[in-house]
């Protein structure tokens, strides 16, 4: 869109309709995902959530947060700093994230059964250590839900060596239905604004984990749930419910 000043109210518009987008037709993948979860979550598996870059935040909605499920695990490219020893400059620069390398000294540092399902985020879906993340969780006899822009991921050439995109290798793909490059409001100079990933991804995960519990509901189980450590009680429950899951899901920084 184009406006010779920057309409608060258009700008919002934007991020709207990218969610209706996604609420009118990713109904179906969201479902066909959330089956996957909750098949893994009654067969002794956990959720394993990967992304890099900004997609990392898609990952912090589905793991380690209040109201989030206990039994999900986040998988960051910081892990080799903060479990494996790696001098932090080794990960700073931002290009990292396009050898595949880093997914397997990353999936080395976690304990991955093939019981699990993998979630993996990324906007564009072509950087290599998300594309080798997903081969890696498939070759493992992982199933594996890619949350991405479909059109974003279209339109560009992919960066992994093996020519693959992250929606070739997944099971399922959830489209964020956002534009090529994210940013969706365009500036009288030409330049864009209001990226929509963020907002619709945390739509995605938060749809995800509620169908997700409706279907341990269904089943009769009670949903493994945090609480905020922030209300009284919340230390305690989530450390029990934590217990249960021992090693299997790594606690993150505040």
């Amino acid at each position: 869109m184009s406006n010779s000043t920057i309409d608060r109210p258009a700008a919002l518009g934007v991020l709207q309709d990218a969610m209706d987008r996604v609420v009118a037709t990713q109904g179906a993948a969201i479902s066909e995902a959330a089956r996957l979860c909750t098949e893994a979550l009654t067969g002794d598996g956990i959720i394993q959530a990967f992304g890099t870059g900004h997609s990392r935040s898609f990952t912090m909605e589905i793991a380690g947060r209040a109201g989030g499920l206990v039994p999900a695990n986040q998988l960051s490219i910081k892990d080799v700093v903060m479990y494996g020893g790696v001098d932090p400059e080794e990960i700073l620069d931002p290009t990292k994230e396009r050898d595949p390398e880093l997914a397997h000294r990353v999936w080395e540092l976690h304990d991955i059964s093939p019981a699990d399902v993998f979630l993996i985020a990324s906007n564009s879906g072509i950087n290599g250590a998300v594309v080798e993340m997903a081969r890696l969780a498939r070759r493992n006899g992982n199933p594996v839900v890619a949350v991405t822009s479909l059109a974003h991921s279209e339109a560009v050439p992919t960066r992994d060596p093996a020519g693959e995109r992250l929606f070739e290798v997944a099971d399922v793909v959830i489209d964020n239905c956002g534009v090529p490059g994210d940013a969706a409001y365009e500036l009288p100079g030409g330049a864009r604004i209001v990226p929509t990933s963020t907002l619709t991804s945390a739509l995605i995960a938060q749809l995800l984990t509620a169908e997700i519990c409706a279907a341990l509901v269904a089943r009769g189980i009670d949903p493994p749930v945090y609480i905020s450590e922030n209300v009284v009680g919340g230390d305690a429950h989530n450390a029990a419910l934590r217990e249960r899951y021992a090693s299997r899901i790594r606690r993150h920084e505040p």
